[in-house]
């Protein structure tokens, strides 16, 4: 699924959803959560408002073994903000940076 379409069924979405759909966008492997924790730390470089959350696996939409396998991987590092799963509101501005980071 596209940014563009996740941003259409509603506002705010977590990181981990963005982050699969950006990646899906640019034919880029999702799967490696060190490069999402990178992904993560670029964004709040940039001041993009996040807000962390606690993601129940079953919470972040997970119906592939793999994403629930990389949910768990994240949340045992949560000392670690760029390992948090965060809430993203998918405005025009978020979007540009999001697509940035691929360039």
């Amino acid at each position: 699924m596209s940014l563009e379409e996740i941003r259409k069924k509603v506002i705010f979405h977590n990181s981990i959803d963005i982050w699969i759909a950006a990646c899906t966008e640019n034919n880029t492997d999702w799967k490696t959560p060190e490069d999402y924790k990178k992904f993560i730390s670029y964004l709040l470089q940039n001041n993009l408002n996040l807000k962390a959350f606690n993601l129940c696996t079953h919470e972040s939409g997970a119906t592939e073994e793999d994403k629930t396998k990389f949910a768990e991987i994240l949340s045992e590092t949560k000392e670690d903000p760029n390992s948090l799963t965060y809430t993203i509101r998918l405005n025009d501005s978020a979007l540009n940076i999001i697509r940035q980071y691929f360039t």
